[in-house]
């Protein structure tokens, strides 16, 4: 059963698809919860105000993945990874810019998620003019490169088994190509997504597609809605439609998209059902113009 947030907009037929420690705020030093088999909870119990602060309870350091290093897999990047080795591993997430953007425009994700507890890959692309599928193959090689390639202070607290993707723009269109290769992944999570391709029917990991009114490069009634609509074969997705955000909100820090994808990865990647509150009923907030999602989650 879908929730709906204020307005449902129609959507016309598809094409068919043919480095230096950095600390956060060290106030928790939570205890593992397995709520039931199966689920990789990690620290204290969520709230809102903590999944939208922009620094979460981990510790976390990173580390710099040079070109040579990524061996042509992606263009380099930087690792952000917990501290903690007390409560199991972490899922790993990779990140992905868009079109003519450098890894900077995904680097707000680093910080934020790595602190509330997964292992992320911030990445440059082999070429700022990269179309998406180049870059979802670059997701792809960024994973590859977390669990098999990355110092052995990162594998030792990653999970190889739960992995994600998310990107922004081209890379969110990337995101959506390495979510529909790659079925084994948790979770992926497009940020305002641009794609000449419109219909993701064979992806089946569970998808957050985020877009914003005011986006004139990436339109929403042309991009983000038709691709979720699309989604018939994921498992769970959502789709959330931010009020008077433009293409470039979602390259920086931002509390309720950050919380957005929180959320996701919390509740897919770890299974964590203590997030499905903030995913479902639809999330009460002005900011949202329209919210959508296959409530409740399986």
């Amino acid at each position: 059963m879908r929730s709906v947030a204020r307005r449902l907009a129609a959507v016309s037929a598809l094409l068919a698809l043919g480095a230096a420690p950095a600390v956060a705020p060290a106030h928790a030093s939570a205890q593992v919860t397995r709520q039931a088999a199966g689920s990789y909870a990690r620290g204290p119990a969520p709230t809102l105000a903590g999944i939208r602060a922009a620094l979460g309870p981990f510790a976390y350091s990173t580390v710099t993945v040079t070109a040579a290093q990524a061996g042509g897999a992606f263009g380099g990047g930087t690792i952000y990874y917990p501290d903690d080795t007390s409560q199991g591993t972490f899922g790993g997430v990779a990140a992905v810019p868009g079109y003519q953007s450098a890894e900077k425009a995904v680097a707000w994700l680093g910080p934020r998620l790595a602190s509330q507890g997964f292992v992320v890959i911030t990445i440059a692309t082999n070429g700022l003019t990269d179309q998406p599928t180049a870059r979802g193959k670059q997701l792809l090689g960024a994973l590859d490169y977390l669990t098999a390639q990355s110092p052995a202070a990162v594998r030792q607290r990653l999970d190889p088994n739960r992995l994600a993707v998310t990107g922004h723009s081209m890379g969110g269109g990337g995101t959506l190509y390495a979510a529909w290769t790659r079925p084994s992944l948790k979770a992926a999570v497009p940020l305002a997504p641009w794609h000449t391709i419109k219909n993701w029917s064979g992806i089946t990991v569970p998808t957050l597609v985020q877009g914003g009114t005011q986006d004139t490069t990436a339109q929403v009634g042309t991009f983000a809605e038709p691709i979720y609509q699309s989604l018939t074969g994921a498992r769970e997705r959502a789709y959330a439609e931010i009020a008077d955000a433009a293409h470039g909100t979602f390259v920086r820090e931002n509390p309720l998209i950050g919380a957005l994808e929180v959320a996701w990865l919390k509740r897919f990647v770890d299974d964590d059902g203590r997030y499905e509150q903030f995913l479902c009923p639809a999330p009460a907030d002005s900011e949202l113009t329209e919210y959508r999602d296959s409530c409740p989650s399986s």
